[in-house]
């Protein structure tokens, strides 16, 4: 049985979706858990269930630094932090491009960058980056910028991993194919508007899906507190793809 008893984590995005699960669903095996998210509203409902919340944008450099100066050591790290941008290279922006990149990638960096240190000084801890399958792993129509990102999260991740392993750090990645998240919504919302309605939209997300179905945020936090325990104490630098069968 995993267990995160005595395990300081840290995760990012924790007001919704993915980064707020794993924030339940870490407290309530025992992990002592600081949630951050920029939407303070967000993080209400988690502060009531005893989880320590702060608002945090990650993509600000000197705000992350601040708080993890202030912050003991961490076990474990939760980078949940994304954005989706939808269309092909033609359709990317510069602005949408520095966006992706400053949000999927730079926010990684910067929280790792401050975290780590803390973290070998304190004999070691899991490192967990939400990528994607939507990455170096395959290419998916209208994810030019994202899947770029998210391809850059995994090199990142394996090159922590192999730089940082004998200081007792494991890193690793979790690659979601369609996950029903809040963010998911919108955007179903948002192509619904061209597509007849928010459930046509919604049933061709599903249609795509190997399952018929869409992932939970619940089943990708398992496997995030899966990486994150001793249980998975042999396991670093590999991208783990929860995708319903998209991959296969």
């Amino acid at each position: 049985m995993i267990d995160l008893s005595g395990k300081r984590i840290l995760i990012t995005a924790a007001a919704a979706g993915i980064g707020r699960e794993s924030a339940l669903a870490a407290a309530g095996i025992g992990a002592d858990v600081l949630a951050t998210d920029i939407n303070p509203d967000g993080l209400v409902e988690l502060r009531q269930k005893g989880i320590a919340t702060e608002t945090l944008d990650v993509t600000d450099m000197d705000a992350v630094a601040a708080l993890i100066e202030r912050e003991p050591a961490f076990d474990g790290v939760v980078n949940a932090a994304g954005y989706v941008h939808h269309g092909r290279l033609q359709d990317c922006t510069p602005e949408d491009w520095r966006h992706s990149f400053t949000l999927n990638v730079d926010s990684m960096y910067f929280i790792l960058r401050e975290a780590l240190p803390k973290m070998i000084e304190n004999g070691g801890g899991a490192i967990v980056n939400v990528a994607s399958a939507a990455s170096s792993l395959k290419g998916i129509p209208l994810r030019f910028a994202y899947g770029t990102t998210k391809a850059a999260v995994i090199g990142m991740t394996k090159s922590i991993a192999a730089d940082y392993v004998q200081e007792g750090i494991r890193c690793n990645a979790v690659c979601p194919g369609t996950v029903d998240t809040p963010s998911l919504r919108q955007r179903v919302a948002e192509l619904g508007k061209s597509m007849g309605g928010f459930e046509a939209a919604m049933d061709a997300f599903v249609a795509r899906q190997p399952m018929q179905r869409l992932g939970t945020a619940g089943e990708v936090a398992a496997l995030i507190l899966y990486l994150l325990s001793d249980q998975a104490g042999f396991t670093t630098g590999q991208a783990h793809v929860i995708d319903g069968g998209i991959l296969t």
